[in-house]
């Protein structure tokens, strides 16, 4: 097994906790090793610190899997994931939720979310692609799914040297599963759909929602497969509607809608750009959802996204009606809840009108954010009341 050298200072880093060590703060690598090998890490003066996967290609060239001396082999990923899997038994539906959140669960670059019968796998680092096949066993083992699927399809990989990836692990797998979620169900494309196929990360603040909106106009924008909708259809909103600038959403998000509320009038859906919408519509609407994707996948991206958020609240402000709520979120990792509050209330003030807040909202207990890596805290979101 080879040994990483860190530069002297550049321990510190270990000793918090964090479990990346970039590629600059690495002084050596001494003995063989293949790229995605386990390397054991030292500091300068040869005190052990960790066990971690090795990339030289990556910029996140060691990511810790222990802090202890001890065998990262088939039985560590095994003990790992029933440790996930158990921290979600206490609180949890487990056919409806994140079961591995990756650095979170201390199982670097892993993704895994439960839809129903089927569980969603997505790996982006080279190291824990040696060991994918034991965490399907692992899984296996611990919920029993119908299937497994890959969705390793993100550009990232390439960054550790890797090609996209789909398809069957296990089992079988339809091309929609049907899922339930706090009582309400929804088809989930998990061989195309984004991402894993549906947004698990917003089921709290769905739940959120329902509850503001009888008697509402709700307009969804970024709908994606209807998530936020069909719980304002349950809420009692007097109308919904659903927008998103892929026509494939707009289908599933009808699906969803007919799957609870079959030939309910209130609901109707577009297919048209966020920002074309919001130019054009009246002020019919006093409930609005703006969950966009990600307008900053990294930092030097921050500044364009930021003025992204503001743009599309302004617009938001000067439409909803007065006595309106807004939902409003961020799902980039590289804003954080400052950034993101800042554009906000500047939106407000370009906007003239009263604002308050009504909620905080952050991802939920099954999204995990490890105290020690809080690039893991992603998903944030307001709720205002705007007089």
């Amino acid at each position: 097994m080879a040994n990483a050298i860190l530069i002297p200072g550049k321990e510190k880093r270990v000793y918090s906790g964090h479990p990346w060590v970039f590629r600059s703060d690495i002084a050596r690598v001494e003995g063989d090793f293949t790229p995605g090998d386990i390397v054991s890490v030292y500091s300068s003066k040869g005190k052990f610190l960790a066990k971690a996967f090795y990339n030289p290609q990556s910029q996140i060239s060691l990511r810790i899997m222990s802090l202890h001396d001890e065998p990262i082999d088939r039985a560590f990923i095994f003990r790992r994931v029933k440790e996930a899997v158990d921290y979600r038994r206490m609180f949890a539906d487990l056919r409806s939720c994140r079961l591995i959140f990756a650095e979170s669960d201390r199982l670097p670059a892993l993704i895994v979310d439960s839809f129903g019968d089927v569980l969603v796998l997505q790996c982006l680092a080279l190291g824990m692609e040696r060991f994918k096949q034991d965490v399907v066993d692992a899984l296996v083992e611990e919920v029993h799914p119908q299937g497994i699927y890959e969705r390793s399809d993100v550009p990232v990989r390439r960054l550790e040297g890797l090609e996209q990836l789909t398809g069957v692990m296990y089992g079988t797998v339809p091309d929609r599963v049907e899922m339930v979620e706090n009582g309400v169900h929804f088809w989930v494309d998990v061989k195309e759909g984004q991402k894993t196929g549906f947004f698990v990360d917003q089921r709290e603040n769905r739940a959120l929602l329902e509850r503001y909106a009888r008697g509402r106009s709700v307009l969804n924008m970024f709908c994606y497969t209807g998530g936020f909708s069909v719980y304002a259809m349950r809420g009692g909103a007097k109308l919904v509607h659903s927008v998103d600038s892929s026509a494939k959403a707009i289908d599933l998000t009808n699906k969803n809608i007919a799957l609870n509320f079959p030939d309910d009038a209130r609901h109707a859906a577009y297919a048209e750009d966020a920002f074309k919408y919001l130019d054009r519509m009246g002020d019919q609407y006093d409930l609005i959802i703006l969950d966009p994707p990600a307008f900053a996948k990294h930092r030097d991206a921050l500044r364009n996204a930021l003025q992204g958020y503001r743009k599309l609240n302004v617009k938001a402000f000067e439409k909803i009606k007065p006595g309106g709520i807004l939902f409003t979120f961020s799902c980039s990792q590289a804003v954080s809840k400052e950034n993101f509050r800042t554009a906000v209330f500047t939106a407000a003030a370009m906007s003239g009108r009263n604002v308050r807040i009504l909620h905080q909202l952050t991802q939920p207990a099954d999204h995990p954010v490890n105290i020690y890596h809080p690039e893991g805290e992603y998903l944030k979101g307001l709720v205002l009341y705007v007089e």
